[in-house]
């Protein structure tokens, strides 16, 4: 069966290493639904956060394939354990001075907020999980939204692990 896997890899932070992990998951016809990556708590190695779509199997093979890259320190499948996962989107929206209180009201009911607002649209910043984005979005899109865009899942696991 098919589903979401969130797994986090430890690598050297060396030139090329995003490139090999990505090259391994297109050569084995694994697809990348979101790669966040950015420095670590431990000098010299990034963290690179992957939400992809398997079975358990699959999720198997990847750790195994990542392994085999020199660079790769360790692969935490995140999704088997607790975990609190957060996406950030940018939402420019059309917004007439008449609609902007409607579309405040959508901007507070998420938590979210406005980053930006120019003569005719604005711009709004929501953090959250991947649900509470793609509802932000849908809510969003009868004002008509001129341009998306969202980082793709950063996550850790939950408590002292």
């Amino acid at each position: 069966m098919s589903m979401k896997h969130t797994i986090a890899v430890l690598v050297n932070d060396q030139p090329g290493v995003l490139q090999r992990v990505a090259g391994l998951f297109g050569r084995r016809g694994f697809n990348i639904e979101s790669i966040t990556v950015g420095q670590s708590e431990e000098a010299g190695l990034s963290r690179m956060v992957i939400v992809t779509t398997g079975s358990d199997t699959t999720l198997e093979q990847i750790e195994k394939q990542l392994y085999k890259l020199i660079d790769v320190i360790k692969v935490i499948n995140l999704s088997s354990k607790p975990m609190v996962a957060r996406e950030l989107a940018l939402i420019k929206v059309k917004a007439e001075p008449a609609v902007r209180p409607e579309i405040l009201g959508v901007v507070e009911t998420f938590r979210a907020s406005v980053v930006d607002i120019g003569a005719v649209n604005m711009m709004v910043q929501v953090v959250g999980d991947t649900g509470k984005i793609d509802a932000m979005i849908e809510l969003l899109q009868p004002y008509g939204i001129c341009e998306l865009t969202r980082t793709g899942a950063t996550a850790m696991v939950r408590g002292n692990a």
